[in-house]
């Protein structure tokens, strides 16, 4: 059956599951509106690319499977652009359709027109141009893989206006399910050995895939070992900040005793995290030439594993995958001591101080935090505020922690404060134009 471009592409979207996209409509892929209004997806309309591109991205982080977002070509896909930049550094899935100019044109300097290759090709895991109607549902099928695969990501794919206007008769294609690899059990016990031999070993986990069960295997996996858990930039949902294994973030304004204990560590068990810049405190905790300690690595992407630090034993496995493994070996060390001292120094942490002025801070997160339920949901603006409410916050849910990694803009994230400030009188001032929605 003929069906034009935009038909094709939104019946393919149907057909993978997608419920609801965001964007702002422009006159550069009418076709694919055309098709959306007809199809029984939700769009979101937006007032400005930016905000759509961040909607797609937190839903991408809220549901694991990609974020759609459609925007214009030339200035709506540079709006776009934060957006596809926070879902690469997060790690989160996401597919943009951007608006192009007819493909005849190409390189004649046409109205708006952009090689988005070139421009998206450093932000994002991969970036094409649609230019035949019949292989849309080739290309929107493997965008969708390539999202989700690894170490997820977005992936930007620009539509011709004339090749979405036209006609084709192909079928849609359908994604055969994907079974996720387990952990081998030789893994398994060369972590477990070289965990054994460690006498200061500290477990770091973050990047993407977590769900409940991950938490709930993390925790127990440190409940069998006694091992102190830290959480990377924004992950702090990954554990129940009031489990006896959790000794802090590896955030912004870090902890100065979590920070010396990272550096103190014999052994670092990483699971799923990059172990970026910021959770080194810019490498300066472990020196990538010479970290001076052993480095077990697990992540799901191969090409993470070596990038910045060299591991003693590197692992290509989800999270979760790596987590279930653990869980169901036997105990290999008691490091109680290690653990309670790390605990107690997050306690002193977060101990309460006075702030200054007639606002004070730390009776506003007492109130929020004899207030508000476990499923409130905090908006708070971008720069000092948003570091700060990230710092102070503190939940026992899990994979609910939605503010961009490395991101700008308003962010929104839904959070279990803790009673007290761990933020040390004068650091911050983070409760101007906030807002919370129950």
């Amino acid at each position: 059956m003929q069906r034009h471009g935009g038909k094709i592409l939104s019946d393919q979207l149907k057909k993978l599951g997608v419920r609801r996209v965001f964007s702002v409509p422009g006159e550069s892929f009418l076709a694919a509106l055309d098709g959306l209004y007809d199809s029984g997806i939700a769009n979101v309309v937006c007032r400005q690319e930016g905000g759509a591109a961040m909607m797609a991205e937190v839903y991408g982080k809220m549901t694991g499977q990609p974020g759609v977002c459609f925007v214009t070509r030339g200035p709506g896909a540079t709006n776009a652009s934060a957006g596809i930049h926070i879902a690469m550094q997060d790690s989160t899935p996401m597919v943009l359709f951007v608006g192009q100019i007819d493909n005849r044109h190409t390189d004649r300097e046409t109205f708006q027109e952009v090689d988005y290759k070139a421009m998206f090709g450093p932000i994002a895991k991969w970036v094409a141009q649609v230019n035949h109607t019949d292989r849309l549902p080739e290309y929107i099928g493997r965008a969708f893989r390539v999202a989700m695969s690894g170490r997820p990501g977005p992936v930007v794919l620009a539509l011709p206006e004339n090749m979405l206007s036209d006609v084709a008769d192909v079928p849609d294609i359908r994604l055969g399910e994907l079974h996720e690899a387990q952990m081998p059990s030789a893994a398994t016990q060369a972590i477990l050995h070289a965990l054994g031999q460690a006498e200061r070993p500290l477990v770091v986990v973050g990047g993407p895939h977590w769900d409940a069960q991950a938490q709930a295997n993390l925790q127990a996996f440190a409940e069998q070992h006694h091992l102190p858990v830290a959480v990377g930039f924004r992950r702090q949902d990954y554990i129940d900040n009031h489990h006896g294994c959790y000794a802090g973030d590896l955030n912004v304004g870090i902890n100065p005793r979590l920070a010396a204990r990272v550096r103190a560590a014999d052994l670092l068990l990483l699971i799923g995290t990059r172990f970026g810049d910021i959770e080194t405190q810019g490498y300066t905790l472990v020196d990538p030439a010479a970290p001076q300690k052993t480095i077990i690595h697990i992540h799901a992407d191969a090409d993470e594993i070596g990038r910045v630090y060299a591991p003693d034993i590197g692992v290509v496995a989800t999270a979760p995958a790596a987590l279930r493994a653990l869980v169901a070996a036997s105990p290999v060390g008691d490091w109680s001591n290690w653990t309670a001292a790390a605990r107690a120094d997050y306690d002193a942490w977060i101990s309460p101080q006075e702030s200054p002025g007639a606002l004070k801070q730390e009776q506003v997160i007492k109130w929020l935090s004899d207030q508000l339920p476990d499923d409130a949901i905090l908006t708070n603006g971008a720069g000092i505020t948003r570091h700060g409410c990230t710092a102070i916050s503190s939940t026992r849910n899990t994979a609910r922690n939605w503010p961009p990694h490395r991101g700008q803009w308003v962010t929104a994230f839904r959070r279990r404060f803790r009673r007290h400030s761990n933020i040390p009188t004068g650091r911050w001032s983070v409760w101007q134009g906030m807002a919370v929605s129950r």
